[in-house]
């Protein structure tokens, strides 16, 4: 590959006219370019990226009208080896780059997000990690790639590269939803829609969740002067008539994990076009009073049913939304039914096997939504892998295992993935510390089998295992990024929803197999999570062993899927450590 130039210029007529004249590259060759608002009103902290073959025509439309001939300066980068796609390719890396590093507000849409296939990628791939540090070197970036892929800037931003079946639905949901509001718009009818996306962990749906938003915030927003990827699929929906249709429109994303929802909120603050108020609890949508058009609701299978709340102060708000919205404290009304009456149209993201607690929706509403969903053509399920590299092969052999099967394959069928079986937990937690050395986001994680003692003594220890003693997170948001979160054990509500590089499971106590049987079952007595295990009187509900074990068997699920390059895995019951041990083991 032979090297690349960034040439910089003021962004004024003046400036682009006198380049654009230096060399016929200027104004017929494929680029792409970077324009910032890096210092002066009004525009400082505002970036866009763009990619073009006539770099001096578009930088004079840019400034011709827009708001983007309100910034400052302007980079080209200028390479005699670039195609057409090689430039498209750069430009969704440095969009996502930019998103991720958090110092520019990134101006661009989300629509034209690529990730194809063309001759010598991976050949300029690598020449895009030299354009960064050219730029980083300049003051446009502040933090090195992997600080940017670690962080849940990047990782939980709209700007993404989708996966087929992830396009797929959103291009769907979005039709329909549009059609939807046509539809009442020329007949004065009320319409209400509800989809489904359904996906194992990994496959996307908080992508989903977060590029749908966007997307639509977009084409809201729109006018004829903005840049719309023609060759995107979504490029159809930026119409004058779509545009009046969103005009009101009025949308929220409802996260039931409250760590979660705080890192969405720093990422919408980020994003223009949505605000950190769209994020929403299920308790902000039940007692806030006001209607949506649109609610998206994440990790669906965490929402509450009524039963005994984490604190007193949320039972009452429990009843006092029940109260508000039916006249009584019905029992039977749940925080799903919330959403349905505050919202005209809702998209529900959902994996029934990740529903951890008695508390969060039944198994039987959550088979409904998606039956309902079904037939009326608008269940969209996501299959393609994005977190684990093992692929979707592995979260269907460690669901397998946890449901007591023979999963047909075992550490060998992971070529490339670091998966590993540890007799000593002090052994697990040196190549945790060492991962984390090497590429970051390498944390220890268990089942909540042990008292949460530190929690009001910060000497004692929670965990005390082959002579190692160990504490619980220490702060029940964000933990991941944390300061001591590399010394501490996140819990299940610490780390649903996020990406790891690796994860160091411990299997605690609480989950046992039985030899004779040849069957997994549960220790009431060694699992501490008391809201995890409690009946619900509200209902008339109790919950059995084999209830439980569904539960622990889900939260296992979630951790032992968390790691994007490896899993290391140790396990206290001694006879399911013989019984799991040749599965993990090369």
């Amino acid at each position: 590959m032979t090297r690349f130039s960034i040439e910089r210029l003021p962004f004024d007529k003046q400036s682009v006219k006198e380049w654009g004249d230096r060399d016929p590259r200027h104004r017929n060759w494929p680029v792409v370019y970077v324009i910032d608002g890096q210092s002066g009103a009004p525009m400082k902290g505002q970036i866009y990226v763009g990619e073009t073959v006539n770099a001096a025509s578009r930088m004079r439309q840019h400034l011709d009208g827009g708001k983007k001939g309100a910034l400052q300066s302007v980079r080209v980068v200028v390479d005699d080896t670039f195609n057409k796609s090689a430039c498209l390719d750069l430009e969704s890396h440095l969009i996502r780059w930019l998103a991720g590093d958090g110092q520019f507000t990134v101006l661009n849409g989300n629509e034209g997000i690529t990730d194809a296939a063309y001759y010598d990628r991976e050949l300029y791939r690598e020449s895009f990690r030299d354009v960064f540090e050219e730029l980083r070197v300049a003051g446009v970036f502040e933090r090195t790639i992997p600080e940017i892929e670690n962080s849940d800037l990047f990782k939980l931003s709209p700007f993404k590269a989708l996966t087929t079946d992830q396009a797929v639905a959103i291009e769907a949901i979005v039709e329909g939803l549009l059609d939807d509001l046509h539809t009442a718009a020329t007949t004065g009818e009320t319409r209400r829609s509800r989809s489904v996306v359904q996906g194992h962990p990994g496959t996307g749906k908080t992508i989903v969740a977060i590029f749908l938003l966007k997307l639509l915030a977009d084409i809201k927003a729109s006018s004829v002067l903005d840049d719309v990827d023609p060759d995107s699929m979504f490029s159809e929906f930026f119409t004058d008539d779509n545009r009046a249709l969103l005009a009101d429109f009025r949308m929220g994303l409802v996260i039931p994990q409250q760590s979660l929802r705080k890192s969405v909120q720093n990422v919408f603050k980020k994003t223009p076009g949505l605000d950190s108020s769209m994020v929403l609890s299920p308790f902000d949508v039940g007692g806030g009073g006001a209607h949506f058009d649109l609610l998206i609701v994440d990790e669906t299978h965490r929402l509450n049913v009524r039963a005994n709340q984490s604190s007193g102060v949320r039972n009452k708000q429990f009843a006092d939304n029940n109260v508000a919205l039916y006249g009584a404290d019905d029992a039977t009304k749940t925080q799903l039914d919330w959403i349905a009456d505050r919202s005209s149209h809702q998209i529900l993201l959902v994996d029934a096997e990740q529903a951890v607690r008695p508390a969060d929706l039944l198994p039987a509403i959550l088979t409904d939504l998606v039956r309902a969903a079904d037939m009326d053509h608008r269940l969209y399920r996501l299959a393609s892998q994005m977190r684990v590299k093992a692929g979707a092969d592995y979260v269907e052999f460690v669901r397998a295992l946890l449901r007591g099967e023979s999963p047909g394959a075992d550490a060998s069928a992971f070529t490339g993935y670091d998966l590993r079986f540890f007799e000593n937990v002090g052994r697990m937690r040196d190549e945790i510390l060492a991962r984390d050395e090497e590429d970051g986001l390498a944390r220890l994680v268990a089942g909540y089998a042990w008292e949460w003692k530190s929690k009001k003594d910060k000497a004692a220890y929670d965990i005390e295992l082959d002579g190692v003693g160990l504490r619980w997170n220490s702060t029940d948001t964000d933990w991941i990024n944390s300061p001591n979160s590399l010394q501490e054990v996140g819990s299940i509500h610490t780390v649903q929803g996020y990406d790891l590089n690796y994860a160091g499971v411990i299997i605690g106590p609480e989950l046992r197999y039985d030899v004779a049987s040849g069957r997994l079952f549960v220790d009431r007595e060694a699992y501490r999570d008391g809201k995890g295990k409690e009946n619900n009187p509200k209902l008339g509900i109790e919950f059995d062993d084999d209830d439980l074990l569904v539960f622990i068997r889900n939260i296992y699920g979630v951790l032992l899927t968390r790691g994007m390059r490896g899993t290391y895995v140790y396990v206290c019951d001694p006879a399911l450590r013989e019984h799991l041990r040749p599965y993990f083991t090369r």
